[in-house]
């Protein structure tokens, strides 16, 4: 099994969480982040007075699948999330040794 963790501009969200269900993800965490990358962020204007906004809003979303559903989710959020434009996000694949679901007790796949 293995963990994805993406980040994204947080428009895209409804896209990609669209997009995996179609293709049979139905279960993903999705937090809001700041950060920055190659982007470092941006200056902003306030009242006149010019700011630095160095952590920029992102959205972590998280999956846990089996090692065939890897490369599809992969390609899927790719093709969801991409717009082109420096900040669209990474992508993280960490393995996972074990799965338990709490109500019922089930292990690993069965889990998932």
């Amino acid at each position: 099994m293995k963990k994805i963790e993406a980040i994204i501009k947080p428009f895209r969200v409804d896209e990609v969480r669209e997009a995996l269900a179609n293709i049979g993800i139905s279960g993903m965490t999705v937090v809001e982040v700041k950060g920055f990358g190659r982007q470092k962020g941006h200056t902003e204007l306030y009242r006149g007075a010019e700011y630095v906004v160095d952590f920029l809003p992102k959205v972590k979303i998280e999956i846990v699948v089996t090692e065939g559903q890897v490369d599809q989710c992969v390609d899927t959020i790719i093709q969801a999330a991409r717009t082109g434009k420096i900040g669209d996000g990474k992508i993280f694949i960490i393995p996972v040794e074990r799965v338990v679901r709490i109500r019922t007790g089930e292990t690993n796949d069965e889990a998932i």
